[in-house]
């Protein structure tokens, strides 16, 4: 036997450091080569690190939201000595781990048969079950184990119901003068947003401008597409619509779809239009990045939409199709409210928020008539963008939208 001691490699883009995201593994885990051990956050993503060895985790060095630096060790291994071959002049002396396995050493195997009524985890070993501070309660009082807790919410949340229902039904239930406070520590990707967005509103002069637009026969032509072409090209969204538009004005309005080094004052006006996608996931809000748009048709640009979203919510999004937007578009669909006030997604200058859409008695021609209205909620850079020019921007958009054909016409 002998110890591996594993080190953070260069994960790229001359990042001196990185911080521990999600353990994949625990203390005394048998764990294979390229097995994922750590999720390791940086400026742009979650980095999966898989194990270079296979063995018997023996320590780790530090815990859910310490930084290491690269080259700094993150964990050893026990391996068998024909397995640790060249790496074994890696396991050079360091400092004392944060956690340290106990004495006796792991067994490969349990020690004894596991009883009939044993509990198994419903989710991958290392994956935090998702769910609200008031169901993380509830489960205490009723003393629950979430990681054994199918999650019947969006993306597996897990609900009060799921708790309740997985309690026995001698559990009692929750004192009414409870004042229990549960203490979460701010890490990871949600961390990076706090800090990134402190920093976006301390430096950038935000100013709004919010706009009604009647996009009745846009969501007629929407509903036909879908219905004729849906099945085989896929089910468009209005984003699509809203990215076509994007790419018809972006000329006329250069200092838009433009990109601002406060540091070197510098504005950099993009020709190409890369769309930032603002996505919720289970761990906060990414932007994924359509680049390019300018080049796709409505289908494509619903394709590439639904690949990102994809690629972001299941934590596979690459570095790259994470950073390089010139323009955000952000949308909380049937939930987004009448008017929002989005945060600019520096180094960019704008970003353009869809709230949605309402049916309302709206006066033309003289006559009272039903038209399904919907709201762009958008935010400037004041330092770059005017605000008659971002008036005129949103208006011309707005045209499009409201014309559905004129977004075909040259």
């Amino acid at each position: 036997m002998s110890r591996y001691v594993f080190k953070l490699p260069d994960v790229g883009e001359g990042i001196a450091e990185s911080e521990i995201a999600t353990w994949r593994v625990k203390l005394g885990e048998r764990v294979v080569e390229d097995q994922p051990l750590v999720d390791m956050l940086t400026d742009k993503a979650a980095v999966e690190i898989p194990s270079p060895v296979s063995g018997v985790i023996v320590a780790l060095y530090g815990e859910a939201g310490d930084k290491v630096a690269v080259g700094g060790a993150l964990l050893e291994i026990e391996t068998a000595a024909d397995d640790a071959g060249a790496a074994t002049a890696e396991a050079s002396v360091v400092a004392k781990p944060a956690v340290e396995a106990p004495a006796a050493k792991a067994a490969p195997l349990a020690a004894a048969p596991a009883p009939v009524s044993v509990s198994v985890s419903v989710r991958p070993a290392g994956e935090k079950p998702q769910t609200s501070p008031a169901v993380r309660k509830r489960a205490r009082e009723l003393d629950i184990d979430l990681n054994l807790v199918p999650g019947t919410g969006p993306r597996g949340r897990i609900t009060l119901d799921d708790v309740s229902g997985h309690a026995p039904a001698s559990a009692k239930p929750a004192s009414a003068d409870d004042d229990t406070v549960e203490a979460i520590k701010i890490i990871g990707l949600r961390r990076k947003i706090a800090e990134t967005l402190q920093r976006t509103m301390q430096r950038i002069p935000h100013f709004a401008y919010v706009e009604e637009i009647d996009v009745t026969e846009l969501e007629s032509l929407r509903v036909h597409l879908n219905a004729v072409h849906g099945q085989e090209r896929g089910k468009l969204t209005l984003l699509p619509f809203l990215i076509r538009a994007l790419a018809k004005v972006r000329g006329r309005f250069p200092q838009i779809n433009a990109t601002y080094d406060d540091e070197a004052n510098i504005v950099y006006r993009h020709s190409a239009l890369h769309v930032g996608i603002a996505t919720q996931t289970a761990q906060g809000l990414v932007v994924p990045v359509a680049r390019h748009a300018q080049n796709l048709d409505l289908w494509s640009a619903a394709a590439e939409i639904r690949r990102l979203a994809d690629a972001a919510r299941s934590g596979k999004a690459r570095r790259e199709e994470l950073s390089g937007s010139t323009i955000t578009i952000t949308s909380l669909g049937a939930t987004g409210g009448i008017v929002t006030t989005p945060v600019i997604n520096a180094p960019e200058v704008a970003i353009i928020g869809v709230n949605k859409m309402i049916e309302r008695p709206v006066i033309r021609n003289g006559a009272v008539v039903p038209r399904l209205m919907m709201n762009l909620s958008s935010s400037f850079d004041h330092r770059i963008v005017d605000g008659f020019d971002a008036a005129e921007f949103i208006q011309a958009i707005k045209a499009l939208l409201e014309h559905p054909a004129t977004l075909y016409l040259d």
